[in-house]
């Protein structure tokens, strides 16, 4: 309950270290393991989304019940990760998958760019 309830409590983007040190922070007892079994379960339940950047590590993000057709905008020096609504995923999927006959499951769409910051 400590790993759901640090999840729900997080704005943005975080790892895994980090929901551990805040689940940590309610319930002393959660250890590493408990937070990576906890993390299937959550994206399962679309809790938390997993976020993967092509880096070491994934980032994770908390459904906060917005659209679901969203695209992530990362940065390729800071990893900062920017969610933009990106409607239009919705038609091209579907579009897309029904011209070959199929029915879209899932897709995402990100874009790697360098942040003002990283710009200069």
């Amino acid at each position: 309950m400590a790993v759901f309830e640090a999840a729900r409590s997080s704005a943005g983007h975080y790892t895994a270290e980090e929901l551990l040190k805040k689940s940590r922070a309610l319930d002393r007892s959660v250890s590493r393991a408990t937070v990576y079994r906890a993390l299937p379960l959550l994206i399962e339940c679309n809790v938390v989304r997993e976020v993967d950047v092509g880096r070491d590590h994934k980032y994770y993000l908390t459904e906060t019940g917005s659209t679901p057709f969203r695209a992530q905008l990362i940065c390729g020096h800071c990893d900062t990760i920017l969610e933009v609504d990106a409607p239009f995923m919705e038609w091209y999927g579907k579009a897309v998958a029904a011209k070959h006959g199929m029915k879209p499951i899932s897709q995402k769409l990100q874009v790697t760019a360098l942040c003002p910051k990283c710009q200069k």
